[in-house]
């Protein structure tokens, strides 16, 4: 049998007492090999009848990393049997305990059967709603490991302060079986792209690359700043009605939010408006998607105005946002959030896509709502002005 060499991740969990162990890391700081290792080390030595579950948000991301990873460590333990491998419902027995692979587009299997380990690689893939289902069903320990490219999320909002959570960050250097050419490339990232060097060089929260707005955030919005005019998005269960309040003071824009709430009949946001103090003749531009919703506040006596759209309106709204400098009140704490987290989607090869990803989007929606409607030339193509 080869013998598999482990890092300080593996310690951690093997001197870890709490419930929930985080493994925050840079690229290649061997969080996701030592971690298998340790599960494999555990449960081979432990005969317990147990069920562990090893998860990611997709089954092609999962199959081609973590998957592949466990069965490579059995086979340079040399404890690989086929005999025990289900490769039909992605199984392995191992010393009588089950070790299954599932993703997020496999719900029967995350609101199946509850498990006595839980592995979630790559955890800020998920959502929280995710989270929850599988740790719900989660009677023992709970790993997950993640590069931190999100500048803010509910692991670090929800998971890392709960006391009965340990934290760890491991960068590169603490994984000394990389070879020097790998140390080399990913040292070079200190030179020639800032937040990757610090994502995956240091491990440390950054801005992704692909986040598509750079903002800052003020006190407030100067008083002799233009107000232009409001914004809203309509949601309910899972996705937050949302409206924000827009000024101009020459080229920034200013930009406030006013609600962020999710289940809200139209009678509750008619509510709300009137506790905002805003004008009846002040316009508010809302999603053309939802006519009766626009409908039934038009009707209670509130100036709102479908938003023009077009086959290409979320680009042309982005690219006039990005013209202007964007200011958000320092109280806008969800449309912070967005902004930090609004991404371009990126190929398999890690080229940015001129698309941006359909989330994190609620509040910035609304602002792009409020902005086109009233900066962009009504006589530009089909983006034709209400």
């Amino acid at each position: 049998m080869e013998t598999v060499q482990s890092n300080v991740v593996f310690r951690h969990l093997l001197n870890s007492d709490k419930r929930i162990t985080v493994e925050q890391g840079g690229s290649r700081s061997g969080k996701t090999y030592n971690i298998l290792i340790w599960i494999i080390f555990y449960y081979s030595t432990n005969n317990e009848d147990k069920t562990v579950t090893i998860c990611r948000k997709t089954f092609p991301s999962l199959r081609a990393s973590v998957m592949r990873d466990f069965l490579e460590i059995l086979k340079r333990f040399d404890i690989y049997d086929e005999r025990f491998h289900n490769k039909t419902n992605n199984e392995y027995e191992l010393n009588g305990n089950l070790i299954e692979f599932i993703s997020l587009d496999q719900p029967q299997k995350i609101r199946g059967r509850k498990r006595d380990l839980l592995y979630i690689n790559e955890a800020n893939e998920l959502y929280f709603e995710d989270w929850q289902q599988l740790v719900m069903r989660t009677t023992g320990k709970v790993i997950i490991d993640y590069n931190p490219s999100d500048s803010f999320h509910w692991i670090y909002d929800r998971v890392i302060p709960r006391d009965d959570c340990e934290f760890f960050q491991t960068t590169y250097k603490d994984n000394p079986f990389l070879d020097k050419e790998i140390v080399n490339e990913i040292e070079r990232l200190r030179d020639t792209d800032d937040d990757y060097w610090r994502i995956y060089g240091l491990g440390e929260r950054g801005i992704s690359r692909a986040t598509i707005f750079q903002f800052s955030v003020v006190d407030s919005i100067p008083e002799q700043a233009t107000f232009l005019s409001y914004g809203m998005d309509f949601g309910f269960t899972n996705h937050p009605s949302s409206l924000v309040k827009v000024s101009m003071q020459g080229n920034d824009i200013y930009i406030h939010e006013l609600l962020y709430h999710t289940n809200l009949t139209n009678d509750d946001i008619s509510n709300k408006l009137q506790g905002l103090e805003i004008g009846r003749y002040d316009v508010i531009y809302a999603d053309s998607a939802e006519p009766k919703s626009i409908e039934e506040l038009y009707r209670k006596k509130w100036n709102i105005k479908p938003t023009a759209k077009g086959s290409d309106s979320v680009m042309a709204g982005i690219d006039m946002l990005k013209r202007y400098n964007l200011k958000v009140t320092k109280t806008s704490l969800n449309l912070i959030k967005e902004l930090q987290n609004y991404k371009w989607q990126e190929d398999k090869n890690g080229n940015l896509l001129n698309r941006p990803i359909d989330n994190y989007n609620h509040a910035i929606d609304a602002t792009r709502y409020a902005v086109w409607n009233k900066l962009s030339n009504p006589n530009y193509g089909k983006y034709a002005i209400y």
